[in-house]
């Protein structure tokens, strides 16, 4: 017989339903993986006091390139626009197998859990030394967060016309019959999916126009979902001009690439018209604040895309172009500059808190997820108000999370089981994974 878990006491609980309530003193009731109630007073076989706590729906991360965990602070990119820094880093990528791409994979996705993430994409679109994309999804499970890889390609290198190296890119038949195969083994479209599989040419530089379209057709025919870059900065939008005569969005909705089974990388650059076709199209955005500071590539117009309507959720992005992976940071980046860009009042902690949480569900196309209401999956993250000194002294607890931290989530549940138990993951030994990560990174030092 399925046991209950019954969260009891919660300072708050932030539901993210439709109404979008704050419940005070309140419970969460889970059986079998799913959120059974929501209200006080509840009872169940098991308890978990979360007494000091704010309870909110898991994080969702909605672009990562987990393989760059292994490249931080790398020296050649630290200053460099995307271009440079993209050229700078495809020598060392290109040495990694099946080990490194397992390793950094556990890293980042530990990071992200302890961060309070409980669903993450993945773009990863180099496949060196017979890597695989289950290099990645053997490592997502060994944590135990949700995840949605996407199969990536390049299939245009230096002799065409593009940016990365010959070596490193794919023949396009190759890269569309392991879409196939990925999708075939691992791709669960069934609600509450551990693992769902995407396709995801890296960008409109790297693959051409009849990737993009066949992977469309693929995707479609396959019922996935579609990712890639699109308007990173002024060196991808002249890129698309020179090259296409037309800017991204353009591009991409004459390729098939817009509706809501799409989902596009940065769109720092869209302009007013593009976003009123993503609006219309239900195509999603990816935003990556850290990322575009790091990389001097500018600030996306989120207030615009939301005002428009347009689907947006919260990613980190490689750690070679952030140096982290965690979303409550990349939260309150994505606050400081839309006040920064728009005025003070431009974005509040709980729009932000939003975005990060039920905005990447629904982007990823994950209607079971990103709220707490019956019937929804256990995802959620308890964080400790109370005992940690960037908390202190707060008065509202709810935007404390996106303002002051805490920086590490207390437990954290996906499908009514704990990832993370009082601060540590409960699935691998962490100091482990990374003497693993850092003897690799040595290696290639």
């Amino acid at each position: 017989m399925t046991k209950s878990l019954v969260i009891k006491n919660a300072d708050v609980v932030v539901t993210m339903n439709g109404a979008r309530d704050e419940l005070k003193g309140a419970d969460i009731r889970v059986m079998g993986g799913v959120i059974d109630a929501v209200g006080h007073g509840l009872s169940g076989d098991e308890t978990l006091n979360a007494q000091g706590c704010v309870v909110t729906p898991g994080m969702v991360n909605t672009h990562h390139h987990l393989s760059q965990t292994l490249t931080r602070a790398v020296p050649g990119g630290q200053d460099a626009l995307l271009f440079g820094w993209l050229q700078s880093l495809y020598p060392i990528w290109q040495k990694f197998g099946p080990e490194e791409m397992f390793v950094s994979a556990q890293v980042g996705l530990a990071e992200l859990a302890l961060s309070g993430c409980t669903l993450s994409s993945d773009h990863l679109y180099h496949f060196p030394k017979g890597v695989r994309l289950e290099d990645t999804i053997d490592a997502a499970k060994t944590i135990g967060i949700r995840f949605h890889p996407t199969r990536g390609s390049m299939s245009i290198g230096e002799s065409d016309g593009g940016l990365p190296p010959d070596v490193m890119c794919e023949k396009e038949a190759d890269i569309l019959d392991d879409c196939i195969r990925v999708i075939d083994a691992h791709h669960d479209a069934s609600e509450g999916a551990m693992v769902r599989v995407g396709i995801a040419p890296c960008s409109p530089f790297s693959v051409s126009r009849e990737l993009m379209r066949d992977s469309a057709i693929l995707a479609r025919d396959k019922g996935v979902m579609l990712h890639t870059h699109l308007a990173e900065n002024d060196e991808d939008i002249a890129y698309s001009l020179e090259k296409f005569g037309c800017r991204p969005g353009q591009y991409a909705e004459d390729l098939g690439w817009t509706g809501p089974d799409v989902w596009h990388a940065h769109c720092v650059k869209l302009d007013g018209q593009e976003i009123d076709l993503f609006s219309k199209s239900g195509t999603g955005v990816a935003h990556c604040p850290c990322s575009n500071c790091r990389l001097g590539s500018g600030i996306a117009p989120v207030r615009a895309m939301r005002d428009a309507g347009v689907k947006v959720g919260l990613g980190v992005d490689g750690s070679a172009s952030n140096d982290a992976g965690h979303l409550l940071d990349e939260a309150r980046q994505m606050l400081l500059l839309q006040r920064v860009q728009n005025g003070a009042d431009a974005m509040s902690a709980r729009e932000v808190l939003e975005i990060a949480t039920l905005g990447g569900a629904q982007v990823l196309g994950r209607s079971d997820c990103g709220s707490l209401e019956v019937g929804k999956r256990a995802d959620f993250a308890i964080w400790d108000m109370t005992s940690g000194i960037a908390t202190a002294g707060s008065w509202d607890p709810v935007a404390a999370l996106v303002l002051t931290g805490p920086h590490q989530v207390r437990d954290l549940y996906v499908e009514g089981r704990a990832v993370v138990r009082d601060g540590h993951l409960t699935g691998v030994e962490l100091g482990k994974i990374v003497e693993h990560q850092n003897r690799l990174a040595a290696r290639f030092m």
